[in-house]
């Protein structure tokens, strides 16, 4: 595996891992009806989370490859993949069109 399929993956743990804690900090951060301080505080609070906990620092990578561009979410193959997939079979539900 490569370096970068192992940080995505170390990244998407630690999403999970921080996920409730983030959600909870940002209710309170956003809530209008609370004081200042109290917001301010959440907002440090927040800062203070390991930056690889952000759900938007997770790239969706091919699980064969790594490659991180046109990915199809639902099988996490690129369409460069899916194409030399298709013809074999390996892909349940997908197969090459031919008429």
């Amino acid at each position: 595996m490569s370096n970068r399929i192992i940080r995505d993956h170390k990244r998407r743990l630690l999403v999970a891992k921080y996920e409730l804690k983030r959600m909870h900090y940002k209710a309170i951060r956003q809530g209008r009806n609370l004081p200042n301080k109290v917001r301010y505080e959440y907002f440090f609070k927040l800062s203070r989370l390991p930056r690889n906990s952000s759900k938007t620092r997770v790239r969706n990578r091919c699980i064969f490859t790594g490659r991180p561009r046109s990915v199809y979410k639902l099988f996490r193959i690129p369409r460069i993949v899916s194409r030399e997939l298709a013809p074999k079979g390996s892909s349940i539900g997908i197969h090459k069109s031919c008429w």
